[in-house]
């Protein structure tokens, strides 16, 4: 990707980004945008990702998504369209660092006949701007940790893997506890205070006092300490609703009432199924449609209709008779090509790109290049790496 073309899409990346943690601010405070005829309020108070435990809650310099992943489709020559927002725990970043690092070994004339933008100082950006969020009171140098479920979670490499290039504490829930009213990690010399906990367990296990009570993956009281200002959180609880599939609908809507501006960068036209007649025409046309679950992820709990047996699409169909306001639908698009090695030969495969933002105080850094996911079996649309996907080294040139 030329610079001038990557120039073009951070623009309308950080348009979006700073647009959501506008969203978030006001679902959680006044609801202006509710106010002002927007959006719904039941789009906000019925939405299973609204979290009333954050409602007049401030995170330290503002910030809810503090990390961030925004999935774009090329359908044409220089037709961008975002396909989902990631703002609660966006993976796959360490696929975007491995496979940089494989190519550099691999093709080292490659990067030095090209003046290809470097993606390697992503765990040192992450590092910053995290300690960016701490509280004042953390002084000049704050102590962050990354909490993980455990090895048993799917990306337990990549939580692994970007503690140890950020050089912080890989923690899990029962090695933390609240105390004198901190958070604290469990060490050889007793307990150490944490300021800034960058987090990789959903919200409904982040609190077994506040969520689930069954939970074994979170810290009993860290909500309470996260409301008094005693830990930064990172992604801020109830930011879910930010990548929310229906609110995805409204983006073109908050993206103008935030900023004052048009969205740089365009929706996949989104029908909601919530709506009687959007719904009418979505059962009409589900051959030609992909329907996806609006907090679904990881490609699952979809349809790709095109691609889809006459068996899948009825039994799909009494899933949207059934709860209709659990899903939305989408035209099925173009998506650019990329060629891979099969058996075969090379070969055209489908493809997204999923860029990296990171968020603090000190601004927006947008990681040049990013995650590109590869829908490895023959026609497929899905690149999910939980369906099957595989991912490419993405470059983005100076200009």
């Amino acid at each position: 990707m030329s610079g001038t073309e990557w120039h073009r899409l951070s623009r309308g990346i950080e348009q979006r980004v700073r647009a959501i943690n506008a969203f978030l601010h006001d679902i959680y405070h006044n609801q202006e945008i509710v106010k002002a005829g927007r959006i719904p309020q039941e789009m906000i108070t019925r939405n299973d990702a609204f979290l009333p435990h954050m409602i007049g809650v401030a995170p330290p310099g503002g910030v809810y998504t503090h990390i961030v992943g925004i999935d774009l489709v090329c359908t044409g020559e220089g037709e961008f369209y975002v396909l989902e927002d990631n703002a609660r725990t966006p993976s796959g970043v360490s696929y975007m660092l491995e496979n940089r690092e494989t190519m550099l070994q691999m093709f080292p004339e490659l990067f030095s006949r090209n003046r290809v933008q470097p993606v390697q100082n992503y765990p040192a950006n992450l590092r910053r701007s995290l300690a960016a969020c701490a509280s004042p009171a953390a002084g000049v140098d704050p102590v962050v940790a990354v909490l993980t479920p455990g090895i048993f979670n799917s990306a337990y490499f990549e939580h692994a893997f970007l503690a140890d290039q950020m050089g912080v504490e890989l923690v899990e829930g029962h090695d933390l506890r609240v105390v004198d009213g901190r958070v604290a990690m469990r060490t050889t010399c007793g307990y150490k205070a944490i300021d800034v906990l960058y987090r990789r367990v959903d919200d409904e296990f982040l609190d077994p006092l506040n969520f689930n009570p069954e939970s074994q993956l979170g810290v009993p009281g860290i909500m309470d300490v996260y409301r008094t200002g005693g830990i930064t959180i990172a992604n801020a609880p109830g930011t879910g609703i930010a990548d929310d599939k229906a609110i995805y609908s409204y983006m073109p809507e908050i993206v103008e009432f935030y900023t004052g501006e048009r969205p740089l960068l365009q929706n996949v036209p989104t029908w909601r199924c919530s709506d009687p007649d959007s719904l009418a025409y979505v059962l009409d046309n589900l051959a030609d449609l992909v329907v996806k679950e609006v907090h679904g992820s990881g490609g699952y709990g979809m349809l790709v209709g095109p691609t889809a047996s006459k068996k899948d699409i009825a039994a799909f169909r009494r899933k949207l008779k059934a709860r209709p306001g659990n899903y939305i639908a989408q035209p099925t698009l173009s998506l650019s090509t990329v060629p891979i090695f099969s058996r075969m030969g090379l070969t055209p495969r489908h493809v997204d790109l999923r860029p990296y933002v990171l968020v603090s105080p000190e601004g927006i850094r947008i990681t040049p290049g990013g995650l590109t996911r590869v829908a490895l079996k023959k026609g497929s649309l899905v690149v999910n790496s939980s369906q099957g996907g595989g991912t490419k080294d993405t470059w983005v040139l100076e200009d």
